[in-house]
């Protein structure tokens, strides 16, 4: 089963006076949606942009597994662990908060900011904080994510090109750029699948199109 989600649904947050501008998949914040609350592992998928200067002041996070992906621009991230990393297009960045954690994220480039922020239930609550970036992500190397029973792909196709959906139990698919036909749907920017007991599923690309692909057991 799929059931697609188109980006005009998502829920409108930020602060746009601040030079920030959020778009929320799942129920989020001051929006709460009962029957919205996660998908498999995935309890938010935050589309994020931030002008230059723009950010999020030092904040707390528990008993979340926090993966960013940078669209476009330069992310700078500080956290109460004593990491501090620029995140750049390409790269896969995870905070454990485990136990908790505070952090910072800016755009302290000179160029708009675009990033997608992806958070995950943990199987078990608690334990050390912990950080990562993977530098330059290549699309046949899967990142996994153990604590959440979950594994990324990242996908980049050429117009024409097609991918394998992963069969798993739970995927969820959220495309980054490009447009992608899936299992008779067409899906463009910011468009989501929550794909249930996925099996034999290809997606084509109709033009160049990034796709992040999450696996779930």
């Amino acid at each position: 089963m799929m059931d697609v989600r188109r980006a005009g649904e998502r829920y409108r947050g930020g602060d746009p006076a601040a030079g920030i501008s959020s778009l929320h998949a799942f129920s989020f914040g001051p929006h709460y949606d009962p029957d919205n609350l996660r998908f498999g592992a995935v309890i938010a998928c935050n589309e994020e942009r931030l002008a230059p200067g723009a950010g999020f002041d030092e904040h707390p996070h528990s008993h979340t597994e926090i993966v960013t992906w940078v669209v476009e621009g330069v992310l700078t991230h500080r956290d109460s662990t004593g990491h501090e990393s620029l995140v750049r297009p390409g790269d896969v960045q995870r905070l454990s908060s485990a136990g908790g954690v505070r952090h910072v994220e800016r755009n302290d480039g000179p160029d708009p900011l675009t990033f997608v922020q992806m958070w995950l239930a943990p199987l078990e609550p608690g334990g050390e904080a912990s950080y990562e970036v993977v530098h330059g992500i290549a699309d046949s190397t899967p990142y996994a994510v153990p604590e959440a029973a979950a594994m990324l792909h990242v996908r980049r196709l050429s117009a024409g090109e097609r991918t394998a959906v992963p069969d798993a139990a739970s995927v969820y698919v959220h495309v980054v750029r490009g447009e992608v036909r899936l299992d008779g749907e067409e899906l463009g920017p910011g468009d989501a699948a929550r794909i249930t007991a996925a099996k034999d599923l290809e997606a084509e690309a109709l033009t160049a199109a990034e796709l992040l692909l999450w696996e779930m057991t």
